[in-house]
């Protein structure tokens, strides 16, 4: 009843619709995910150059249209898809495994070993991360493994200080006092009691993650960071299609779109998760 109340004071439906706003992006991003998985699989010919349809306009047989070497933008769309889904979760689980467990190592064991990752935090903060992630993606060079990369090691940062702000709240939790006294070894309580409990808000965090690798990726495959040619990508697609914007329009709209669709349907996701797992707004 009180969740009920909560929701006709936020202005929200009360009853199944209101999961509409969690099962839309969902089907979003698992929609992504599928493209991803057998685009590849139904993209003919996202490499073959083609001269005679040079820019070509949107048609029955080119449901996007054609760029600037005759290739069908549809199906470079759909191999674009793998590249951002594989950056975004590569991305995602490299940076979350690690920094949760730096944080969680350090909020658990404080001391100078807390102290010591808080001031790793601070420098890699004081830095712009998409400025720190161009810097290390030009020295590792080019290639979707260098972006992965590149991404993971500016992206740790935000799951660590996130874990190491749980387990400092969690550690002081009558469980883990009892733990401590019934002679429990500290990798334990660690993994055992304080590290479950901290992972509802790292999963949101991490979903959040994908949405920012999938800008991140395209906006260095924009500048000749990511992936290279002939394989595609979003960011690329949009790179190559800016010289002919009061041309052929579609060369940018189209992943434009894609990019859009997918950050929006992740975020909204995170944000539906972040109040699911959230006890002060569940139903009683």
């Amino acid at each position: 009843m009180k969740g009920a109340l909560q929701r006709l004071r936020a202005g929200l439906p009360v009853g199944s619709d209101v999961d509409a706003m969690f099962i839309l992006p969902l089907a979003l991003v698992a929609l992504w995910s599928l493209i991803a998985l057998f685009g590849p699989m139904l993209a003919l010919k996202p490499n073959q150059v083609d001269l005679p349809h040079i820019l070509a306009a949107p048609t029955w047989s080119l449901p996007l249209g054609a760029d600037d070497l005759g290739r069908p933008v549809l199906d470079r769309l759909l191999v674009g898809a793998r590249t951002s889904f594989v950056v975004g979760v590569g991305v995602v689980v490299l940076s979350a495994f690690a920094g949760a467990l730096i944080g969680a190592i350090a909020g658990f064991a404080g001391g100078w070993i807390d102290l010591a990752v808080v001031r790793v935090i601070d420098v890699f903060l004081a830095f712009p991360g998409i400025l720190l992630a161009i810097a290390l993606a030009g020295i590792l060079g080019p290639g979707i493994g260098n972006v992965i990369v590149a991404l993971s090691v500016v992206g740790w940062v935000g799951y660590a200080r996130l874990a190491r702000a749980q387990i400092l709240s969690l550690a002081t939790r009558e469980h883990v006092i009892a733990a401590r006294a019934l002679g429990a070894r500290p990798t334990r309580i660690l993994l055992r009691h304080l590290l479950p409990l901290a992972f509802a808000p790292l999963i949101v965090e991490a979903t959040f993650g994908i949405a920012a690798a999938v800008i991140a990726e395209a906006g260095l495959s924009f500048l000749g960071l990511g992936v290279q040619p002939p394989s595609a990508s979003w960011g690329s697609m949009i790179r190559d299609g800016v010289g002919y914007m009061l041309v052929s329009p579609h060369l940018v709209i189209a992943p434009g779109i894609a990019v859009m669709v997918v950050v929006l349907a992740v975020n909204l996701l995170g944000d539906r998760l972040r109040d699911r797992l959230d006890v002060r707004t569940r139903a009683d």
